[in-house]
């Protein structure tokens, strides 16, 4: 008994307590932040979604609204955030950061110097979503407040997030992904791009939230494309929906095709994957994508008797056909339009020849354009729903 008493004297001399402890009634709890290039200057706009601890009290609350926002400039994003220290009373804490928000007009000039603070902070963990703010600055888009979930930060992080489930247009990335992406060779980074919809003076106030319609509202683009760390443009929601499929991240969405006949239906994918092999064929990089979808009907507009296995298939073809033009004419935009490798395409060949990739890698542009790309498109259609035919049949006899 003496020996581990005499252990446990000498770890209280040794053991320390947290040196960098923080207590909570000090900091400003920053759960977005946005970041705009100050026009014509050389300095940037950073903006701080902080939390208000006596509005999302349950005990406390004051029926204000859950968040305020601090907004400084400065020469670097570091500046920017010690700065607003002028106006806030508490320090801002990036620890719990859900959302990033990159101004347009910055991501067009470059977004690599403005993410190297946010990178090697060590009180930051990098889970948190990356996107771009389209046709309005981040400060805006911050600006706005928000029904379902008090903390817009929150709302915009648990959209996003539903939404890459459950529609292949979208797409979450973390701050870690687009870094991976950014100096990786033989692929280019994409963004999702974040709107404001309507009235973005009414947008920031609590009117706002008070309407059934709301006058403003803030909602997912499409995809943003970049080149090395620059905004390129943005691609349709169809090319969107088709780089998800190529680069095997559709995790559920809905494709309407048309029937045999005439009319539409929607089919539910349930199970997507995209196989991308990488080759060189008479000296010539080549890529084959393989894609094996399952799925089930979820919506019948047509005249079709679902209990016959021919029709299944038939749907299954013209499934397999609208999915591969999709696919096709997404590579030919990247191809023509943006010469950017979004797809990791430069990586498959990477992996499947790597001495002949660092042969051709200094000019993956231009083998990128004229890239020969093999599409294959397999689906299965599991299920049928609760009836075999649709009800409006009988509504028109």
């Amino acid at each position: 008994m003496k020996k581990y008493m005499f252990i446990l004297i000498i770890l209280n001399f040794i053991l320390t307590g947290c040196w960098d402890k923080r207590e909570l009634n000090e900091l400003a709890i920053t759960l977005a932040l946005g970041i705009d290039k100050v026009e014509g200057e050389d300095e940037y706009e950073v903006t701080a979604q902080v939390v208000v601890p006596s509005a999302v009290s349950m005990k406390d609350g004051t029926g204000g609204t859950a968040v305020t926002l601090f907004t400084e400039n400065g020469e670097t994003v570091y500046e920017a955030l010690r700065r607003m220290t002028k106006v806030s009373p508490r320090k801002i804490y990036p620890g719990h950061l859900q959302m990033l928000i990159i101004g347009e007009e910055l991501a067009k000039e470059g977004i690599g110097a403005s993410l190297d603070l946010l990178a090697r902070d060590w009180e930051l963990r990098p889970d948190f979503y990356v996107v771009v703010a389209k046709d309005v600055t981040a400060r805006e888009i911050l600006n706005v407040t928000t029904d379902l979930e008090s903390i817009p930060a929150s709302k915009m992080f648990a959209g996003l997030k539903v939404s890459e489930k459950a529609w292949a247009g979208t797409y979450g990335v973390t701050l870690d992904e687009l870094i991976v992406d950014l100096i990786s060779e033989g692929k280019e980074a994409v963004l999702t791009g974040i709107q404001l919809a309507g009235n973005k003076q009414i947008g920031s106030t609590q009117q706002n939230i008070e309407s059934i319609s709301k006058p403003a509202q803030i909602k997912y683009d499409n995809l943003a494309v970049f080149k090395e760390d620059r905004l390129m443009g943005w691609l349709t929601e169809q090319d969107s929906r088709g780089y998800s499929g190529i680069t095997n991240s559709v995790k559920s969405t809905v494709t309407s095709i048309s029937c045999p006949n005439e009319g539409k239906s929607t089919i539910e994918v349930t199970n997507f994957h995209s196989k991308v092999e990488g080759n060189i064929v008479h000296g010539k990089p080549e890529v084959n994508i393989h894609t094996k979808a399952e799925g089930k009907v979820g919506e019948v507009r047509c005249k079709i008797d679902l209990k016959n296995p021919e029709a299944i298939q038939e749907l299954e073809k013209i499934y397999e056909k609208e999915a591969t033009r999709i696919i096709n004419e997404t590579i030919h935009v990247l191809q023509q339009e943006y010469q950017s490798d979004i797809f990791g395409f430069g990586e498959a060949i990477h992996r499947s020849n790597p001495q002949e990739w660092d042969q051709i890698k200094e000019n993956w542009d231009e083998e990128f354009s004229d890239l020969t790309v093999n599409v294959k498109v397999d689906m299965k259609i599991r299920l049928t729903g609760t009836v075999n035919s649709s009800f409006l049949e009988k509504i028109k006899n």
